[in-house]
C-alpha cells in the first residue's frame, strides 16, 4: 500500500517510503516501480524509498499504511520525521490503530481513514500489481480540517476517488465489516478476492461474517453507511475481484496476520455486548490454526 500511495502521490507531492524490507527498498534504489493494471495495461514510476529516518527530514503529512502488528513501530518513526505541525493518517485496517499512535504523538496529531484499493507486490519487489477501482475516506474534525481538506485535494490531483466524513465510528466499523468478510476467506482458502463471488458457501460466509459485525456496531449505536451490508460487501469483493487480498499475503509469505484487529476485535466486541458472533469466532480461529502451523508446514 505505501508504494501505491506513493505511485499516485509522487508525480504532484515530495514523497519518500519508509520501509524496513531489503529487497523492496534494493529494488527501489535501482530502478522504478512497475506497476501492473488488472486490464494487463503497465506503467512504471520512480520513487524514493529508505529505511534511514535520519534521511528524512521534517514531514507535513505521514502516512501509515502498515499491518497492524507493526502500528507500534510505525508510530516510533512517525514521531521522529513529522515536523512540529504535522499530522499522521492511519490507513490501516481493523481496530485500535489510532488509539495506538496517539499515544506515542498525541490524539490532536493523528487522523483515521480507510481506503478499499487493493495492491499486492506477490512477493515481487520493484512490481505492484493494482487490485482494481477503490477509495480513500478520511475522517475530519475542526481543530485539522485545513490540513485533511488539502490533503484530501492533492489525493483528488492524483486521481484517487477521496471523501473526507466526520463520523469516524462509521468509517472504522464499515471497513471493519469488509475486512472481517473477504480477508480471512481469502486467506483460509488461498484464493484472490473475486473467487469468493463464485460459490453459494463463500458468499453465504461472507453474509454471516459482515451481518454479524453490523449487528455488533448498531448494539454501540454505530450506524454503517450501507443499509444492506452483504450486498455492500459483495460490491467490493467484485470491484476488488483480482486483488489478493493483505491477509493472504500474510500467509504466503509465513507471517503473523491482522486477524485479531478484524475478527479478533469483533468478537471481543461482539461479547462485550452479549452478542454471539460464530461466523467471525470461527474465522478468526481456522486463522490462528494457519498461524500456528506455519513451522510444521514449511518443513514438509
Amino acid at each position: 500500500m505505501g508504494c501505491m500511495f506513493g505511485a499516485h502521490l509522487s508525480p504532484h507531492a515530495d514523497v519518500t517510503l519508509i520501509g524496513r524490507w531489503p529487497d523492496q527498498l534494493h529494488a527501489l534504489r535501482r530502478g522504478p516501480l512497475r506497476l501492473f493494471a488488472p486490464d494487463g495495461t503497465e506503467d512504471s514510476v520512480r520513487l524514493r524509498a529508505t529505511d534511514d529516518l535520519d534521511a528524512v527530514g521534517a514531514v507535513d503529512i505521514a502516512l501509515v499504511v502498515t499491518k497492524t502488528p507493526k502500528t507500534a513501530a510505525a508510530a516510533d518513526a512517525a514521531a521522529r520525521v513529522l515536523a512540529p505541525g504535522g499530522l499522521v493518517i492511519s490507513l490501516q485496517n481493523g481496530l485500535g490503530n489510532q488509539a495506538v499512535i496517539a499515544r506515542v504523538l498525541g490524539a490532536e496529531r493523528v487522523a483515521l481513514g480507510v481506503t478499499t484499493i487493493g495492491a499486492s507486490t506477490r512477493g515481487q519487489p520493484g512490481m505492484l500489481y493494482l487490485g482494481g477501482t477503490g477509495s480513500v475516506i478520511m475522517a475530519t474534525r475542526p481543530a485539522i480540517d485545513a490540513r485533511m481538506r488539502a490533503f484530501a485535494a492533492l489525493c483528488v490531483q492524483a486521481r484517487l476517488e477521496t471523501e473526507l466524513v466526520e463520523n469516524i465510528d462509521a468509517l472504522v466499523w464499515g471497513k471493519l465489516a469488509v475486512n472481517a468478510a473477504i480477508n480471512p476467506l481469502t486467506a483460509i482458502l488461498c484464493v484472490r478476492n473475486g473467487v469468493l463471488l463464485e460459490s453459494e458457501w463463500t458468499r453465504n460466509l461472507m453474509q454471516q461474517a459482515v451481518e454479524e459485525v453490523a449487528t455488533v456496531a448498531e448494539a454501540q449505536n454505530i450506524h454503517l453507511g450501507f443499509p444492506d451490508a452483504a450486498a455492500h460487501v459483495e460490491r467490493v469483493t467484485r470491484l476488488t475481484a483480482h486483488n489478493q487480498s493483505s491477509m493472504l499475503q500474510d500467509v504466503l509469505r509465513g507471517v503473523e496476520t491482522e486477524i485479531n484487529a478484524i475478527c479478533g476485535a469483533v468478537v471481543a466486541a461482539g461479547a462485550a455486548s452479549g452478542i454471539a458472533t460464530p461466523a467471525n469466532s470461527m474465522l478468526f480461529q481456522l486463522v490462528k490454526a494457519i498461524e500456528a502451523t506455519y513451522t510444521a508446514r514449511r518443513s514438509q
